[in-house]
């Protein structure tokens, strides 16, 4: 039983937001774990934040959370002995992307974020880097366990008889499909436009307009049009290589001179540098697209699909010549990925709209007409998508859906290989817990 508490914790704690263990109280150790100490304030943090989410979070709690801890620390104690590494290299880059990605939603804005948090940025930095390091070691030692493990076909179809009948799941209808997407091309004409629009801006700012006032009136960025413009402070590598090698050239309060990008001609304004780092407002003026220009993609769309239905061409080739290289399914011979399982197979309800009705009736093979292609960003693209697979609603059997219960057989493997060596480590750690939390069922177990 204790064994179950201590992996279900690992895995609770990994998926848990760092930003979420701030640590609040006077530190006091009340578990120690071979080298690695435990607490109280770790322990109090994770139930504040368990309170957050459920109000009706018992005190009981604690004791999980202390076993999930004690389960990590036991693996990053196991770590260091076996010489497992994890550089500095690496954990700067974690925090950069998580301290960056909470920044973006700040709009870059460290003032907020101080504070939001209580604290700089580079405190943040620093409270996080130790819990980081434990987890990037906890990772990486739990990896290099779980790579060694194989299931073998005997073993998966061992797996499967020892499900009982009544028991196998009744899947869905599920598809695989492919695309081509394309992006209506800007005319001349409206690119003229939108260049004359942006220049007759920059007029009006040298002649002593507010650049953020033009910005809100103007700007079709919709995230910072209605801040004036304003981009927050951002670090080399964030904006498209145009736009950036404008921004870096610019001195304070200086304002570039038209700059064209994929996504339309921008005024750019210098507000602040500070080290790597830029403030930067804009000003983006959209091209407008004419009908005639989705039009155009359209066609194009609809002569692949008569080449590919008249084998002379195959789908695979005309994604690599004719599809967008910045949409994810290009990288994958047009396959689409299912953003909920990382994997190629749609249920039925998770198709978009358009998509379910231009494949309902298609056989395996068969291309859509032209369907629309809406984006976040509120852009239209276009795609014509291709039937690869569907199975239609059945009980789960190895014929159909062996990937599924490999996954699932070798999923169970490793779970039971995790749980032996965890109750092995734990005979050979030393473990000391504070009066106060050896009352927890299993902790008393443990040091009984």
């Amino acid at each position: 039983m204790l064994t179950k508490h201590i992996v279900v914790g690992i895995c609770t704690l990994l998926s848990l937001s760092l930003f979420g263990q701030d640590k609040y109280l006077i530190d006091k150790v009340i578990a120690k774990v071979g080298s690695e100490t435990i607490l109280l304030s770790d322990v109090e943090a994770q139930f504040a934040f368990a309170k957050e989410q459920d109000a009706d979070a018992s005190p009981e709690l604690k004791c999980q959370i202390l076993e999930g801890i004690m389960g990590q620390k036991l693996i990053v104690h196991q770590a260091r002995l076996d010489s497992v590494i994890v550089t500095d290299d690496e954990i700067n880059a974690q925090l950069d992307y998580r301290v960056s990605g909470v920044l973006r939603q700040m709009n870059n804005d460290e003032a907020f974020f101080e504070d939001y948090y209580g604290m700089t940025v580079d405190k943040m930095r620093a409270n996080l880097r130790e819990d980081l390091e434990q987890q990037l070691l906890a990772e990486r030692m739990q990896g290099q366990l779980m790579q060694t493990i194989n299931i073998t076909p005997d073993e998966v179809e061992e797996f499967y008889n020892s499900i009982p009948q009544d028991s196998l799941p009744y899947l869905s209808s599920e598809v695989e499909f492919a695309e081509i997407v394309s992006k209506p091309k800007v005319n001349e004409e409206e690119r003229t436009k939108a260049l004359e629009q942006t220049l007759s801006l920059l007029t009006r700012i040298e002649n002593g307009e507010l650049f953020e006032d033009l910005a809100k009136e103007y700007s079709a960025d919709p995230g910072s049009g209605f801040q004036g413009g304003d981009l927050g402070f951002a670090p080399r590598g964030t904006f498209v290589p145009e736009f950036e090698e404008a921004a870096y050239n610019l001195d304070v309060d200086e304002v570039s001179e038209p700059v064209e990008t994929e996504f339309g001609f921008h005024l750019i304004k210098m507000i602040e540098k500070k080290g790597t780092k830029i403030r930067l407002k804009h000003i983006l003026i959209k091209p407008t697209i004419s009908d005639d220009d989705i039009e155009l993609a359209k066609q194009e769309l609809d002569s692949l699909k008569l080449l590919i239905a008249d084998e002379k061409l195959t789908f695979d080739a005309a994604v690599k010549k004719y599809s967008l290289e910045d949409i994810p399914s290009y990288h994958n011979n047009g396959r689409v990925q299912n953003p909920s399982t990382g994997k190629t197979f749609f249920q039925t309800a998770e198709l978009p709209t358009e998509v379910y009705f231009a494949i309902e009736d298609m056989k395996v093979g068969e291309v859509s007409e032209v369907l629309e292609y809406p984006l976040p960003t509120g852009e239209t693209y276009y795609r014509i998508v291709q039937l690869q697979s569907k199975t239609r609603p059945h009980k789960a059997n190895l014929k159909e859906d062996y990937s599924k219960v490999q996954e699932l057989a070798k999923q169970g493997k490793k779970n039971e290989y995790f749980a032996n060596w965890v109750t092995e480590k734990l005979k050979e750690t030393y473990i000391e817990v504070d009066s106060r939390m050896s009352t927890c069922p299993n902790i008393e177990e443990l040091i009984n």
